[in-house]
């Protein structure tokens, strides 16, 4: 069987939780499967995989007219191929092309919902409508639809309420405890102003509307004076979210001592020490369908306190490893809570329960990092992913 599968991240170049997902799948699938690699950007040398450039003359056009171009030439080549697996919306394309022109199946992993993200109607302009035609043409078409937790089923026949449930199946993402492990790692926390001996709470996230960040900013406000608030956060969808972060975190810090945002890209190594250092991992996103990062940091042997939303209920077990955050929402597709304050307030009270018994956290984490190493393995994921491709080649 070949497989191409078709991503717009691909190492080096991932900057979220899909091309994660692409890379580690991609590993799995390779002990029993061909697959090629098809992505978007610079020359990789890894065999077996071929990287796309935007087209010249579409060099200065829309990001969602440069990615039609991409996808086009994708499916140029997947000529061959048994079956195509696409991932996002930014690769959806070349999959339903790919469909059409060469009469093979199209899977798609489903690891969010343009519907679901309305905001991006800032970062892409009038892209935002074609980037939502190409995703609901193609998972109406699509053979099967993987979605990486039930919650995210749920939000996909809602979403398109015209694909039949039959062909929408859950496959969790996964996370490679090898990788992902406590890590010590002194001279970076001396690097950063942390304090090992006081408690901490982490976030690692991009700057979205997502990822709930200026909600956890204003909690934060209600911490206890010991505690530290460490954020890896970079990579802003827009000027004006930017600029509403860096005045919560300038004035957190005129507040409190201990804040710490680190806006660089860091390597996987030096994360995984700053989540071994923390006391709890916080992931405040109003709109999450899985969140490999909360595994990141339950393989790290910290607790997660996360909203009740999406697909966390699935990664999180309250009161085990970690603490949920009820959360009503509006179902106009942002997700908004329904009464800001409460959430922040309930927010605020979960991570001060979290830090206020240390002891409890330690155990709850390694809690957690079972929880990651028995439910979250990425060979049975593989597993799982091609048992899908069996049943649509049938």
């Amino acid at each position: 069987m070949r497989v191409d599968l078709l991503t717009k991240e691909y190492p080096p170049e991932i900057y979220g939780g899909a091309g994660v997902h692409v890379a580690e799948l991609v590993k799995a699938l390779r002990t029993h499967i061909e697959v090629q690699v098809r992505c978007f950007g610079s020359r990789r040398d890894e065999r077996d995989v071929t990287n796309y450039f935007i087209p010249g003359e579409l060099a200065s056009a829309n990001a969602a007219l440069q990615t039609i171009g991409v996808d086009l030439l994708m499916a140029n080549d997947t000529l061959g191929a048994d079956l195509v697996h696409s991932h996002t919306w930014y690769a959806n394309e070349a999959g339903r092309v790919s469909q059409l022109l060469h009469g093979i199946p199209h899977v798609i992993t489903a690891h969010s919902l343009e519907p679901l993200r309305p905001w991006k109607a800032e970062q892409l302009g009038g892209g935002y409508r074609i980037s939502s035609d190409i995703e609901k043409s193609a998972y109406e078409s699509a053979d099967a639809v993987i979605a990486v937790s039930a919650g995210m089923r749920l939000d996909i026949l809602r979403s398109y309420p015209d694909i039949d449930p039959n062909k929408v199946h859950v496959v969790h993402n996964g996370i490679d405890v090898e990788a992902w492990a406590p890590t010590s790692n002194p001279d970076l926390l001396a690097r950063w102003g942390i304090d090992p001996e006081k408690p901490a709470v982490v976030f690692v996230g991009r700057i979205t509307r997502q990822k709930g960040l200026p909600y956890l900013l204003e909690a934060a406000e209600s911490l206890p004076e010991d505690v530290q608030l460490i954020l890896c956060a970079g990579a802003p969808d827009t000027p004006e979210i930017k600029a509403e972060v860096e005045s919560r975190v300038a004035a957190l810090q005129s507040q409190r001592d201990g804040v710490v945002w680190i806006t660089e890209h860091l390597p996987r190594h030096e994360i995984a020490a700053l989540l071994s250092a923390s006391t709890v991992f916080v992931c405040p996103s109003i709109y999450e369908p899985l969140g490999i990062v909360n595994l990141e940091a339950m393989a790290c042997g910290i607790p997660v306190v996360g909203t009740a939303t999406g697909g966390i209920p699935e990664v999180v077990d309250d009161g085990v490893t970690g603490w949920l955050v009820p959360i009503e929402q509006l179902q106009d597709g942002t997700g908004t809570p329904l009464d800001p304050a409460k959430y922040v307030s309930d927010l605020a009270r979960a991570m001060t329960l979290a830090v206020s018994d240390r002891d409890k956290a330690r155990q709850m984490g390694v809690a957690a990092r079972e929880r990651a190493r028995v439910h979250f393995d990425w060979m049975a994921i593989a597993d799982q992913t091609r048992a899908i491709y069996d049943l649509v080649l049938r």
